[in-house]
């Protein structure tokens, strides 16, 4: 049900996740996978045990909201993306950045900017996503970050 094009339905799943994680119930990985990307964002646990207000509620970035869903999706996406390592060379940025950071989540969040910026770009324009683009602005992003010591790229 994760793939629902359904905006209830896809918040339900992240719902539901957590319940199950803190009931201590068994999961599927992809709910495991949500369940600790929940874990560490303790900022949108409040939201994600209130149905009512998870469900309903509209996230506008003109207004400076962050759409909570939106943004553990993309944790998700990245998480996939390194552990398949696609787009090729996507799994030694994420583990060059994340030896640099401490850790995926702050690496993520970095990361996540660029594939953002893809997605909306290739929304915007109704194309694919550019792989090379996003790849060339992790590159990038890794350069900033690391410095001299790309070496590990």
């Amino acid at each position: 049900m994760f793939f629902s094009q359904d905006r209830s339905e896809l918040r339900r799943f992240y719902l539901e996740a957590w319940h199950k994680a803190r009931a201590g119930l068994p999961m599927a990985p992809l709910e495991q996978m949500v369940a600790a990307v929940v874990a560490e964002h303790p900022e949108y646990q409040p939201l994600l045990e209130n149905e009512e207000r998870a469900l309903e509620r509209d996230y506008r970035p003109e207004h400076g909201e962050t759409n909570p869903f939106l943004h553990m999706a993309l944790h998700i996406a990245v998480r996939e993306q390194a552990a398949a390592d696609r787009p090729r060379g996507v799994y030694r940025i994420h583990t060059a950045l994340s030896g640099y950071f401490g850790g995926r989540t702050e690496t993520e969040h970095r990361m996540m900017e660029c594939l953002a910026e893809t997605l909306w770009h290739a929304q915007r324009y109704n194309v694919l996503p550019d792989e090379a683009a996003y790849m060339a602005c992790l590159e990038a992003l890794a350069r900033r970050i690391l410095g001299n010591r790309n070496d590990k790229l």
